[in-house]
């Protein structure tokens, strides 16, 4: 136990996403990223979504899939050093309303703004889907605390 810290929680981690305000913070974040996509002037209006909808799913698939442990205690993790932010979020419990948010907001930034967007250019939605994929698939609660054939096991 670290002294001096001022949270409760053994892992903050667990329950960061619930707060208030973040989901607007959330929202509002890729807004400003797709509105300075938008201000590039040799950007169209279809690579500037394209390219806001991959980069929101990269840094989705980063900060929730990849990286693993608590940033807040990194002395004493415990079993929170083996699973990702994903699988630390509202403690492990699956279908709850941050899970739901953080796993519809890649399908409507993708399917009903990205894709209208880009006109349906099947480039485009190659692209988008791919994406979208990418962090979809890692959210399946069956895949919760496995690893498709090993990776990011350790």
């Amino acid at each position: 136990m670290n002294i001096g810290v001022a949270h409760s929680e053994v892992n903050p981690n667990t329950r960061v996403m619930s707060r208030r305000g973040l989901w607007l913070t959330y929202a509002l974040g890729v807004g400003l990223l797709c509105i300075i996509l938008l201000s590039i002037p040799f950007f169209s209006v279809p690579v500037a979504w394209t390219l806001t909808n991959v980069i929101h799913n990269l840094g989705m698939y980063v900060f929730l899939h990849a990286v693993k442990g608590t940033p807040f205690e990194t002395p004493d993790q415990g079993k929170a050093r083996l699973l990702t932010h994903w699988e630390q979020l509202d403690y492990g419990v699956q279908f709850t309303s941050s899970r739901k948010f953080f796993t519809i907001s890649p399908i409507i930034l993708k399917y009903f703004l990205a894709s209208f967007y880009t006109k349906y250019d099947p480039t485009h939605f190659i692209l988008n889907a791919a994406s979208l994929q990418s962090v979809l698939i890692p959210k399946m609660p069956q895949l919760h605390g496995d690893r498709i054939f090993g990776i990011n096991k350790y």
